[in-house]
């Protein structure tokens, strides 16, 4: 498989991480790095680097030999970067939020149809081994039917001047659970409940329940003010349990044959079927064995290959697309106290929530 030029745009917080990685996927090749800022692009890349450095972005589309641009820059520049790159023909790596509104993300999405170019979220959390385990296991069917989704991702971290929690860690929580819930189950609707007890302006604790069309529940819960560092997220099934437990290096994962069966009486009356028994279910908890790769080289690879094959990422366009309609319906109901708001296939789009108090996140890893 022959490389694909890559320009990397943005040398801030996380156009490092791109660059680094890039360079170490065999099917990508570091090109050039774009920012406004030339001594700080400069600074990334090193004395010895032979990748060019440009504050012009024109000139990277200009760039015969760049096929692909991966753009790490503030939400509200992802529309336009996006369009441009598009436009010119290259294939685009972008960070999450992949736009600041649905309706720009739908403009996004159909040019990238369009034209058969590669479209692609950097959803990296997906891309993390355990996570990939994760769904492996889910739509093979091994947990059974998905029953609830529990995550907890909250620390002591830095209140964002632009974003509140929901835009800054539920992005992570939301992208994960897109990726692993089987085919033909999506959420149905969405409500949010936060509170500002520091007084910064924008929430800085909320907690986030969706509903699936299954009629199982999905619940995140998202804090800047913990004294300590959590990550668990617990995924029930009607077989099996499973517990991801990331600030264990260890062993982030473990499966529980554990649950409460129900089944019916046969001897009960017809007008009596509606009762069940009660059984519960205590077998083994497994630890599977993980690899510790860096979830970040699992994106740059999957670029490459989806570039390479022609086909959609696995966290392409439309994921991005989804995961926004889930936040963009979560600031709404904030606005109006936690109102459930309808999302997923056949709903109306709503109005962006971009201009709001709530605003996009810029990609920060939480």
């Amino acid at each position: 498989m022959s490389s694909v030029g890559l320009a990397v745009i943005g040398a801030g917080y996380w156009g490092p991480n791109l660059v680094r990685n890039a360079q170490a996927t065999p099917g990508l090749r570091v090109e050039s790095l774009c920012d406004l800022d030339e001594e700080r692009a400069r600074a990334v890349l090193g004395a010895y680097s032979t990748v060019r450095v440009t504050t012009s972005y024109e000139e990277v589309l200009k760039d015969d030999a760049v096929q692909a641009v991966a753009i790490a820059t503030p939400a509200a520049t992802h529309f336009e970067l996006v369009r441009a790159a598009l436009e010119s023909g290259k294939h685009v790596l972008v960070e999450k939020p992949i736009t600041s509104s649905r309706a720009d993300a739908v403009k996004l999405v159909e040019l990238a149809e369009r034209s058969g170019l590669t479209l692609m979220c950097d959803h990296t959390f997906c891309y993390m081994p355990v996570v990939r385990r994760i769904q492996e296991m889910i739509h093979g069917g091994e947990l059974g039917d998905i029953q609830f989704f529990d995550s907890v991702r909250i620390n002591l971290g830095l209140v964002q001047p632009d974003v509140d929690v929901l835009w800054d860690l539920a992005p992570h929580d939301l992208s994960i659970l897109d990726f692993i819930l089987p085919p033909g189950v999506h959420p149905i609707s969405v409500s949010a409940q936060g509170a500002d007890p520091i007084g910064t302006g924008r929430a800085c604790l909320a907690y986030l329940v969706l509903r699936l069309n299954t009629g199982a529940m999905a619940h995140v819960h998202v804090n800047w003010l913990s004294p300590t560092k959590v990550r668990t997220t617990i995924i029930g099934g009607s077989r099996k349990t499973l517990v991801w437990d990331d600030t264990n290096p260890a062993a982030r994962l473990h499966v529980y044959d554990k649950g409460i069966d129900l089944a019916e009486d046969a001897a009960m009356g017809r007008e009596d079927r509606h009762r069940k028994l009660i059984s519960y279910r205590t077998g083994d908890v497994v630890a599977p064995a993980l690899p510790e790769t860096e979830a970040l080289r699992g994106v740059m690879a999957e670029f490459a290959a989806a570039i390479a094959e022609s086909r959609p990422a696995l966290t392409d366009g439309r994921s991005g697309l989804r995961v926004l309609e889930l936040l963009e319906a979560a600031s709404r109901s904030l606005e109006t106290g936690g109102l459930a708001v309808p999302v997923g296939p056949g709903v109306p789009a709503a109005r962006s929530v971009a201009a709001s108090g709530a605003g996009p996140a810029s990609g920060r890893e939480g």
